[in-house]
């Protein structure tokens, strides 16, 4: 759009010639690669997935937005960095987002207002979120060409700081705020999202999380029923009620176990542990880890014993002995502690992705339906840059780079948008340092969208 007063500004005049600028350049956008992501998301289909959860009680002879197209925007806005609703009021008449949303540069309609995605995010029922969420595990297993052998999912929790009288806040003297602790489940190997879910700021209990669990991998399971489904976290989740299930449903289990007199006072551990130190003491090592496994039984675990794994460190400061409680019984100890448990950290970063870099703490909605929504809002924006990503060729550093800097390099992207009667035309900036990366991504895309 024009604005007919115009304001002028200057910059410091160069070889005696006068700068001045003013923001009057047309039909520009400043995230040419939004077509990108729009490109994903068609392929993907997530925005008609989620809109067809929702009813839509509305007049169809008076609907101007259909409900796709609403959560398209308003995902994609998400993945360019623009995590409020307040934001799409600025970005209606945006020709690059116009066009990743299907309509004319040139045509008077604009995306949907701030009010009308504000009143969507407000929408959905109890019942039509479980659809939802049924519908993000989904993705989950079709974004897999063939059902794998077996899967890792990292389950964790990380804490949502309130900004005022919301439902499901809680007090949490760990953190000391009141807020929500987010449930965030991961395919870790390969970064996919596979569940959010939002839940109150207090720790949970095994029995809840054994419920999460149950309908997670039920949901799987009927789309991959030969799939072997292994669950890691840490020591909140080597609950018994979570272990007992696995147990009797054939899934796997790698879960952090708090230490506690009982283990340490265990003769098998504490041999390995006397060896670990008078090794350490005899060679002059600053540090020494070895690994021991054992049987392990508490006392709310009932008869049942579990194998026990043993990460003992002896330093200068000390000793210090980790345990990993599993269900696996093939590996060693050092295996099951390094190569499985270990890599559970990286589900930290993909928490962060979501977090920090797609903002989806923005949960400031009085009500905890709303809440949800806006976590498979951006959950979903989530799965446009997870794809993008994909479409790099392995060769290039950006394949294994965080969304922030992907979204600097492809997404803020400057682009004159030119239309005529028969055509549009997108013209990037000459200068673009990575045209010829862009370009693949667009062609890789285009080529798996239906």
């Amino acid at each position: 759009m024009t604005d007919d007063s115009v304001t002028f500004f200057g910059f410091p005049a160069i070889r005696r010639k006068k700068v001045t600028a003013a923001f009057d350049g047309g039909r520009l956008t400043s995230d040419g690669g939004v077509l990108l992501l729009a490109q994903a998301e068609r392929a993907m289909g997530i925005a008609g997935r989620l809109a067809g959860c929702i009813a839509d009680p509305r007049d169809r002879s008076r609907v101007i937005h259909d409900l796709d197209d609403i959560l398209r925007a308003r995902i994609l806005a998400i993945a360019c960095g623009y995590e409020d609703a307040d934001d799409l009021d600025h970005l209606r008449h945006d020709p690059g987002f116009k066009l990743a949303a299907g309509k004319l540069p040139g045509g008077t309609i604009g995306l949907a207002s701030q009010p009308t995605m504000s009143r969507w995010e407000n929408a959905p029922t109890t019942r039509e979120l479980v659809r939802m969420m049924d519908v993000m595990v989904d993705l989950y297993c079709a974004s897999y060409p063939v059902p794998p052998a077996a899967v890792t999912l990292d389950i964790d929790e990380t804490v949502d700081v309130v900004h005022g009288g919301q439902q499901l806040s809680f007090w949490n003297g760990h953190y000391g705020e009141r807020c929500f602790l987010p449930i965030h489940v991961y395919d870790t190997a390969t970064g996919r999202p596979v569940a959010m879910l939002l839940r109150t700021g207090k720790t949970p209990s095994g029995t809840e999380i054994a419920g999460h669990v149950r309908r997670l991998h039920r949901r799987i399971e009927t789309r991959w029923p030969d799939t072997r489904i292994t669950l890691r976290g840490d020591g909140h989740y080597g609950r018994p009620e979570i272990m007992a299930w696995c147990e009797a449903n054939k899934a796997d289990y790698v879960f952090g176990l708090p230490g506690n007199r009982t283990l340490h006072a265990d003769p098998v551990i504490v041999a390995a542990a006397d060896a670990v130190c008078v090794e350490r003491a005899t060679r002059g090592l600053p540090v020494l880890r070895r690994y021991a496994e054992t049987r392990y039984a508490a006392k709310s675990w009932g008869e049942t014993d579990r194998r026990v794994v043993a990460r003992i460190e002896a330093t200068s400061l000390g000793l210090d002995i980790r345990f990993v409680v599993t269900s696996l019984k093939a590996g060693s100890a050092e295996h099951v502690y390094d190569t499985l448990y270990c890599a559970r950290g990286q589900a930290e970063n993909l928490i962060k992705l979501h977090k920090a870099q797609l903002k989806s703490d923005r949960t400031s909605c009085r009500s905890a339906n709303a809440n949800q929504m806006r976590l498979f809002l951006h959950t979903a924006a989530y799965w446009l840059m997870w794809r993008l990503r994909q479409a790099l060729p392995q060769s290039t550093a950006l394949r294994a780079a965080e969304f922030a800097t992907i979204r600097l390099r492809l997404i803020k992207v400057a682009a004159r948008v030119i239309e005529t009667a028969t055509r549009i035309r997108i013209a990037f900036a000459s200068a673009c340092p990575d045209a010829k990366l862009f370009r693949h991504v667009a062609l890789s895309l285009r080529a798996a969208s239906p």
